[in-house]
């Protein structure tokens, strides 16, 4: 069967998270102006790096080493989107020696890095481009009024895609080589490692997808369009980019069709995110509810990008059935 796609294209946010207040961003240009030196190296003349959410968080950390302070916008286990950015932070921003994003993501960080002093802003979307997943397909609009709602211009979940988020990396090692030349040499070393270790990620999970009973799984967040399509997958979301939305009686029954069709055993969720929703379609059907991770953002002491990943994989292969 063809599939309607899940309704909105983007977050719903509080008015309040789309743009920076007034007196929050003129309070972050007045700590610019009295900072005196910059804030380009910290004390121990590391170059100062500020990556928006996690994922941006674990490239500079990998790249950079010793050589470079991370400051993450996004404080671990928040849901990146609904980031509202304090003065302190825009500051930070406007100051630092590098600055790692992707830009539509999230509003407050695009606007603080319009107001940026750095020469060295890495856009993880210029380095993999978006790609339309649809996902404002399906005859209801976001908010269910016609209202529309800022967001990137495509799939933001490109790191899901281990090929993809290597690009990425080798942006964010050439920005901090040209940033920090006296240690070129050891970001362009990390930046090789860590490409070779995200290679063979994607191997395995190549090898580990193979031979399944089944190439559809349900999802309540459209975040794996990337994945899905990298692996030959077929991701059906409850939702579209916002997993917290409620969907419509017509859209669970759509879903319902197609996990029976398709012989899905399992309905994930996410880890930040209730599993309510998920939890209620598996009861439905009479399946089981597993975590898929999109990696937004990690809680302290819960692995990192290449651990949750590999549960990912573990997860998908039961749930498809794999047998090799």
């Amino acid at each position: 069967m063809t599939l309607p796609r899940p309704s909105g294209d983007t977050r719903r946010r509080p008015a309040k998270a789309v743009a920076l207040t007034a007196t929050a961003l003129a309070a972050a240009l007045a700590l610019t102006a009295c900072g005196g030196t910059s804030s380009a190296q910290d004390a121990g003349g590391r170059l100062s790096v500020v990556a928006s959410f996690y994922p941006m968080e674990f490239l500079a950390s990998q790249i950079g080493g010793e050589h470079v302070k991370v400051t993450d916008l996004t404080a671990a286990g928040v849901e990146p989107h609904d980031l509202e950015l304090t003065a302190r932070q825009v500051g930070a921003v406007q100051k630092a020696g590098a600055v790692l994003y992707l830009k539509g993501l999230q509003p407050t960080v695009d606007k603080a890095v319009e107001q940026s002093h750095s020469k060295h802003v890495v856009d993880a979307t210029a380095a993999s481009p978006l790609v339309d997943h649809h996902l404002d397909e399906g005859g209801e609009e976001a908010d269910g009024h016609g209202h529309e709602h800022g967001g990137p211009a495509g799939d933001p979940h490109i790191w899901l895609d281990p090929t993809r988020y290597a690009a990425v990396a080798e942006a964010v090692g050439a920005a901090f080589a040209d940033a920090d030349p006296a240690h070129a040499a050891d970001y362009e070393k990390n930046t090789a490692d860590l490409v070779t270790r995200l290679t063979a990620l994607d191997t395995e999970f190549r090898d580990g997808l193979k031979g399944t009973g089944t190439k559809a799984f349900v999802t309540s967040h459209a975040a794996f369009g990337y994945l899905a399509d990298h692996y030959g997958l077929e991701q059906i979301a409850i939702n579209g980019v916002d997993p917290e939305a409620e969907p419509s009686p017509a859209r669970l029954a759509t879903i319902q069709q197609a996990a029976r069709e398709h012989g899905v055993t399992t309905i994930f969720f996410e880890s930040l995110v209730s599993p309510a929703l998920a939890t209620s379609v598996a009861k439905d059907l009479k399946l089981r509810t597993a975590v898929l991770d999109p990696i937004e953002g990690i809680r302290n002491g819960k692995g990192d990008y290449f651990s949750v990943m590999r549960q990912n994989l573990t997860n998908l292969r039961a749930a498809l059935g794999a047998t090799s």
